[in-house]
């Protein structure tokens, strides 16, 4: 394997006109903890941005944080908890679902835009996206976005890198909003709801005038056993709905006995403080039931996204006809889903039903031979993907970085 380890910007421009001159596509990678997602790709050229790992500017005062993709997720992580600060779209930890070591970086957070379960109020990472350096397959470095929204030229063109993985550009450098990190949370647990049933208690909760910051439901399941944080939550197999209120410590008390009332009709409620509750959700965001260590970690496991109202319906039977097991998060709108192992992960069957929903199916774990014959992210329509390769030769004509990853067609 042929790698290129660059220091600078200028070490990236000069790596990726090497691979336009010589036709040689190449695989971006800051740590290479999200590798095992996507379409394999034939190339033996890597580009790594692990040196690029500084933070270049930090003003906890201005919620603003300029940091190299290359720098360690957690590095920066642990630098804004310092501040009492966080990344509120809680970005997803995929090392125990991959069975990876826990070693993202910045780059690769927003080349994924994977966000955790205060996504339903706090919105995804490019909405904290400010702006990005970076090196487009021409070659050429360019400037998209700014420190601030107001009057930032190209502050929407940085939002098309987020969730790209990497097809589109090479990011160098990325600036953040961060938010104070809220003094206090409850999490309210109602017990044994079914997967529909829960679903009318999120939406509830989520249309209730007391801010619910996270709604989830793990299902009644002979599958699953108990794992860390969860552990905690009651008898194996037994159902819990569990949804997270945030804020100083009195707002979120009163709330939380607040909603505990208007959602009597579902059942009693027990209330998780702080540390448990936040134990909890780490959880949930970083779908510890299907680890890779774990009992299902050698099932296939799909990301699905849906209209909220119809998670419910379609997780229950993508179970029960698949013989899987489901995880709920955003009210309903978002389903993890492992699948005993096929050939094909079982895709044409979540495809029939994702497609029937209205929604949209990656496959977010499984094996190399199974992705080389199975659509990892979901076919788009003609007029859509249509207008998605358009955006990406404006990118990278000649498709030079990470070609095949998105699409399998164009593999290699």
């Amino acid at each position: 394997m042929d790698t290129s380890k660059v220091r600078n910007a200028a070490d990236v421009e000069q790596v990726v006109r090497a691979a336009i001159a010589s036709d040689q596509p190449l695989e971006i990678i800051g740590h290479g903890s999200k590798r095992l997602i996507g379409q394999p790709m034939a190339t033996n050229a890597l580009l790594d941005l692990s040196e690029l790992n500084a933070v270049t500017a930090y003003e906890p005062n201005e919620l603003i944080i300029t940091v190299q993709a290359g720098a360690p997720l957690a590095d920066v992580q642990s630098l804004i908890d310092s501040k009492n600060q966080q990344f509120a779209f809680e970005p997803v930890d995929t090392s125990a679902l991959l069975g990876t070591p826990g070693i993202g970086t910045i780059g690769g957070m927003i080349g994924a835009g994977l966000a955790g379960p205060r996504r339903i109020k706090a919105g995804g990472a490019r909405d904290h996206l400010l702006g990005a350096h970076a090196v487009s397959g021409f070659g050429d470095s360019f400037k998209t976005g700014g420190r601030v929204v107001k009057n930032v030229t190209g502050y929407d063109l940085c939002k098309l890198l987020c969730g790209s993985w990497g097809t589109l550009a090479v990011m160098t450098e990325v600036t953040l909003k961060v938010m104070p990190k809220p003094e206090s949370e409850r999490t309210l647990m109602l017990r044994s709801l079914d997967d529909v049933t829960a679903n009318r208690a999120m939406t509830a909760a989520l249309g209730s005038p007391f801010d619910v910051s996270g709604a989830a439901h793990l299902p009644n399941s002979a599958f699953r056993p108990a794992s860390e944080a969860l552990a905690g939550l009651g008898s194996t197999g037994q159902a819990v709905t569990l949804l997270r209120l945030e804020g100083i410590a009195a707002s979120a008390a009163h709330r939380a006995v607040s909603l505990a009332k208007s959602l009597a009709p579902f059942g009693g409620a027990e209330i998780l403080q702080d540390g448990a509750s936040a134990a909890v959700w780490s959880s949930i965001r970083d779908v510890q039931p299907f680890a890779a260590g774990g009992a299902l970690g050698a099932w296939p496991v799909w990301r699905i996204v849906c209209p909220p109202a119809s998670g419910g319906a379609l997780g229950q039977a993508l179970a029960r006809d698949s013989g899987g097991d489901v995880i709920y998060d955003w009210g309903g709108g978002l389903i993890w889903a492992a699948l005993p192992p096929k050939a094909d992960a079982q895709a044409a069957l979540v495809r029939q039903r994702v497609d029937a929903a209205g929604g949209h199916a990656t496959l977010i774990r499984a094996s190399e031979q199974v992705r080389r014959h199975v659509d990892v992210f979901h076919p788009q329509a003609g007029g859509l993907a249509g207008l998605s390769e358009r955006v990406r030769l404006s990118f990278d004509p000649k498709n030079i970085l990470n070609r095949g990853r998105l699409i399998r067609a164009v593999a290699t």
